[in-house]
């Protein structure tokens, strides 16, 4: 049997780095993965969908150049070949961290891993049987579709957001069942191709968990484009033929109607994979393992990071976990508040959606005494010459010393300037300090010099 220091279980954003870093710090190292390397992220998540989204941001500048002067002989699409671009920055980056892995002489097996008790690790390979032992284990194993218990279900063939990539043809109409994260994005990248789209969200706005006014605006925004956008609703029963679905959609006031689309997308959310890790009986929080400050599960030399432990299910997030695990697992003593205190959320929508720190809310809940701006892109000189005035730069502030608490943005690449932003919480800065910072014009990012001087009470341009 062979012996390794670390083994990781999972290949995705928190496994394959938790793998490098442990490599890094002189362990010995086997990385198992079931499936391909790079995890949900890079196979049916982030990087196709980014893939997708810029292609259809092309096409919407097409479209918006024609107003402009800017003529073309008439648009066409070839998803054929929209999915062919898809796949080789999918297949690109696989072989990069392939690469990673080898560089760094970390052992690779492709089998689906069961964990025993005595940290050893029964390695299904398909055709053949692999026996290991790792002194400590790290659970990187992610997560997969939520299928929601809707009467007709599982009569229907519906896609999810891992089958949604092998879409062959472009349907007339598109329902998406949930307004979350995944849900508007496919909403945009769909609606760009002239599809029909309707998003049916059981609460009461889309993107729930985050600021209540992006939520508004990127509703609005949303409609603008032709997505219908039905709230507070819940689909009771769904049932399809050969040409197209039919939905019974209920409101919050028990009024129900019927919804008929060409295709249905699954949006509902996402489960923790623990197959395989049965005989450790670990400590769990609802589906999730459950882990303290240093990604320690309750059995000893055992961790988990990413989807699995529930949280943040964000890329980004797993692999700050597996960093903090690999450096624990180690024999270094680092906390998960040590990379915490800032993480920033994304939604690459159109326009996007990106904050940092607490919302308005959250800073109010938590007895702060709130100040807020909130300066417009329509004021924006660099917005508008884009032709992307939709949107704004929300910073909100305590009020005694003002350190800036939060900061939301909505519009053209938010998730980019959205890491200014990140850094001046990091580093506890104010809205004086922020005031007195020079930034560049034309830019998006003056957006938040204005901010600061608003709440200073020295506003320009507002």
């Amino acid at each position: 049997m062979k012996q390794f220091d670390i083994a990781v279980l999972g290949g995705g954003p928190g496994g394959y780095v938790a793998a490098i870093r442990a490599a890094k710090e002189g362990q010995s190292v086997v990385l198992i993965e079931a499936d391909e390397l790079g995890g949900t992220c890079l196979n049916r998540g982030c990087i196709p969908s980014k893939t997708l989204l810029k292609q259809a941001e092309v096409v919407n500048d097409i479209k918006k150049f024609e107003k402009w002067g800017v003529k073309t002989n008439g648009l066409q699409f070839s998803l054929e070949q929209m999915m062919g671009r898809k796949d080789q920055v999918i297949h690109q980056l696989r072989r990069g961290i392939s690469s990673l892995l080898n560089a760094n002489k970390i052992e690779v097996y492709r089998g689906f891993g069961t964990i025993q008790q005595d940290c050893s690790i029964d390695i299904n390979l398909g055709d053949d049987q692999k026996k290991i032992h790792a002194d400590r284990i790290i659970i990187a194993t992610g997560s997969r579709p939520l299928i929601p218990n809707i009467p007709g279900l599982d009569q229907c063939n519906v896609y999810t957001s891992d089958t949604i990539f092998d879409i062959n043809e472009i349907p007339n109409s598109l329902m998406i069942i949930g307004g979350g994260v995944i849900g508007v994005e496919f909403a945009c990248i769909f609606a760009s191709l002239n599809v029909k789209v309707t998003i049916v969200e059981t609460e009461d706005r889309i993107i729930s968990s985050e600021d209540d006014e992006a939520s508004a605006e990127l509703r609005k925004s949303l409609e603008r484009q032709g997505i219908e956008i039905l709230t507070d609703h819940e689909v009771i029963s769904l049932s399809d033929s050969d040409i197209e679905f039919k939905a019974i959609i209920k409101d919050s006031d028990g009024n129900k109607k019927k919804l008929i689309a060409e295709k249905v997308l699954l949006a509902v959310g996402r489960v923790p994979n623990t197959k395989g890790l049965e005989n450790l009986n670990l400590e769990m929080k609802g589906p999730f393992i459950k882990v303290n400050h240093k990604m320690e599960t309750s059995q000893l030399n055992v961790y988990a990071v990413g989807d699995v432990i529930g949280g943040l299910q964000l890329a980004h997030v797993a692999s700050a976990e597996g960093i903090i695990a690999a450096m624990n697992a180690g024999g270094e003593q680092v906390e998960r508040d040590d990379y915490f205190r800032v993480v920033p959320r994304c939604i690459y929508t159109f326009p996007q959606v990106a904050s940092v720190g607490y919302t308005e809310s959250e800073a109010e809940n938590l007895g702060y005494h709130v100040k807020k701006v909130k300066f417009p892109l329509q004021a924006n000189g660099k917005a508008l010459a884009m032709g992307e005035d939709e949107g704004f730069i929300k910073v909100i502030s305590e009020e005694q010393y003002g350190e800036v608490l939060g900061v939301v943005i909505v519009g053209t690449q938010a998730t980019e300037i959205i890491s200014e932003a990140s850094s001046y919480i990091f580093l506890e800065g104010t809205v004086e300090e922020l005031s007195k910072m020079i930034h560049p014009h034309p830019s998006l990012s003056e957006g938040f010099f204005e901010s600061a001087n608003a709440l200073m009470g020295n506003s320009i341009h507002m």
